[in-house]
């Protein structure tokens, strides 16, 4: 049983998000300094920006929590510009995996969208989320105006205390969201026998839907 455990791992960590290992160094990418763009409102929906390890889970996620239109997976934190996956995942770009969450806000406030993001992964793990590594795999939180970001320090904070750890989260300015390829889109509803998928995508999401029970469509 071990050995067979030990097989599903490896697979997981050779097939999943595919980090590289290229760049496990945390950088500073400048953009702290930068002042915050806030996305319009169309429809009397609302856009938010977050970062959590592989977009493909984090995408899934975000689509099961009540209130949310949408979720698109893509890339954002970085310098350069038209990112791709495979520029992203080089660790050069400065760009993590990201997501674009479309909510409506009268059923679910961004205040909740970050209980969400701190209460779907390990809030502690610096540079990836469980077998993803790199610069790429970071988790941020991007705030778009300065309620935002007093929101999102408050509960990073309360997070810290209750921990008792460094919460490794990043607080950064959004700037611009680039859309991810279309093959990543909706991946985990669309590659359900994906090992990855299988192995770590759909447990987290299971782990996120039992914690949050109230929250779920």
């Amino acid at each position: 049983m071990k050995k067979v455990l030990f097989v599903l791992y490896s697979i997981t960590m050779l097939i999943g998000c595919q980090s590289n290992g290229q760049s496990q160094k945390k950088e500073n990418y400048s953009v702290q300094d930068r002042d915050p763009i806030e996305v319009a409102s169309i429809n009397g929906l609302e856009r938010a920006y977050f970062a959590s390890g592989c977009f493909w889970c984090v995408e899934a996620i975000y689509e099961s929590v009540i209130g949310v239109e949408e979720s698109i997976s893509g890339y954002s934190g970085g310098h350069t510009s038209n990112p791709t996956y495979e520029s992203s995942n080089t660790g050069r770009t400065g760009h993590a995996e990201a997501v674009e969450v479309i909510y409506d806000p009268k059923i679910v406030s961004f205040a909740t969208l970050v209980d969400v993001y701190f209460g779907s992964q390990n809030p502690t793990q610096i540079n990836g989320q469980g077998p993803d590594h790199g610069s790429q795999y970071r988790s941020i939180i991007f705030y778009q105006n300065e309620t935002q970001k007093k929101i999102i320090e408050e509960k990073k904070e309360k997070l810290s205390k209750a921990l008792n750890r460094n919460i490794a989260s990043e607080i950064v300015p959004f700037q611009k969201f680039w859309k991810g390829e279309e093959y990543h889109q909706d991946y985990e509803k669309r590659n359900p026998n994906n090992p990855y998928i299988r192995n770590v995508s759909i447990p987290r999401l299971k782990r996120f839907q039992k914690k949050f029970p109230e929250l779920i469509k």
